[in-house]
């Protein structure tokens, strides 16, 4: 072998290697432990915020979120601009920034808690800054349209929880107490597993890595923007409301299209609720539409998490290292 042919070969060697210990490296790094905020304890303060809808005739759920968190022994205080109306909101984006950004900013608060979702949310993320928030750092609560929060603060380096609002709060809660005991045991620090029901759609397999994601339409919003997220050796939470089939699949190969699959480690579904039909009928069940957008994957897939628009919303810690393993027969989702 003559030396020019030998310095080419051992030039392609150290590419292949660097490239693949640059992978590596990248991955690590997006499995990196995000920030845990500190857990509740009695005599915290918790805000209640409302960063996106209208709560029109909603004073009723806030009161009851309110004594709620008193009979855990926790002290509210609740944002000074929640009730106001400013058409499709509550209140302007400025006001709505700045009783999110109050509430960042105190380091007496030890969580924020969403009042409602709707619609809003990414109006103000632009606005806000964590400069503060880095230094006491707090939960941030929420589902919904909150995804656009849970997404910032991830990219921020911090878990978030993505549990019940306000709103979400029946006048029973007899009726949700499984849903109330996780958000509960979540904000305490007490460990919640998951063993879901069974789906003959499971794709099986085990995956270990970072649980992120939420609302669909809010990951598909965000795509293209800094607030997306690398889902490099993540694990993908989807849930959705009141939207066609076709919507659906057009958003899931919008990701697709994006890379977002790419080096994804599986796939967590939620609830799908009140999916509209159109004149023109889908063909298969949304879940079969699902594993067809991700068909060409061999990560695990899991259906049947209660987690979403239904009463039964269970809580989940975001930014948490999670191994999941999905069989026909069930689902584990164990948090480390």
């Amino acid at each position: 072998m003559s030396k020019i042919h030998y310095f080419l070969l051992l030039a392609c060697v150290l590419f292949f290697f660097g490239n693949s210990h640059a992978q590596d490296v990248s991955i690590q790094q997006n499995q990196t432990a995000l920030i845990q905020p500190p857990y509740l304890k009695t005599g915290d303060t918790v805000a209640i915020v409302a960063p996106a809808g209208i709560l029109k005739n909603r004073t009723d759920e806030v009161e009851q979120a309110v004594a709620l968190l008193k009979s855990w022994d926790l002290n509210v205080v609740v944002g000074k601009h929640v009730f106001n109306q400013t058409n499709h909101f509550a209140g302007t984006d400025d006001e709505r920034c700045e009783d999110f950004q109050n509430a960042l900013d105190d380091p007496k608060i030890r969580a924020i808690w969403c009042a409602r979702g709707g619609y809003g949310t990414v109006r103000i993320l632009d606005k806000l800054d964590y400069t503060k928030f880095k230094a006491h750092p707090k939960w941030i609560i929420g589902y919904s349209d909150i995804t656009a929060l849970h997404n910032q603060i991830h990219n921020e380096g911090y878990q978030s929880i993505h549990a019940l609002m306000c709103v979400s709060l029946t006048e029973d809660l007899d009726e949700i107490k499984e849903t109330i005991a996780t958000f509960k045991s979540t904000i305490f620090g007490n460990p919640v597993n998951y063993v879901l029901e069974g789906s003959d759609y499971n794709r099986i397999g085990v995956a270990n890595g970072p649980l992120v994601g939420g609302n669909l339409t809010m990951l598909h919003t965000m795509l293209g923007s800094k607030t997306s997220i690398d889902m490099t050796g993540k694990i993908l939470f989807i849930e959705e409301i009141g939207e066609y089939k076709y919507h659906i699949d057009r958003m899931l190969q919008s990701l697709k299209r994006a890379g977002y699959f790419e080096h994804c480690k599986g796939v967590l579904v939620g609830d799908m609720t009140k999916l509209r039909k159109n004149t023109t009928l889908w063909g298969t069940s949304v879940e079969q539409l699902i594993l067809d957008a991700l068909a060409d994957y061999d990560f695990p897939v899991a259906f049947n998490m209660p987690a979403g628009h239904e009463d039964d919303n269970r809580a989940m810690v975001l930014g948490r290292m999670i191994q999941l393993k999905v069989e026909k027969g069930k689902s584990t989702l164990v948090f480390e």
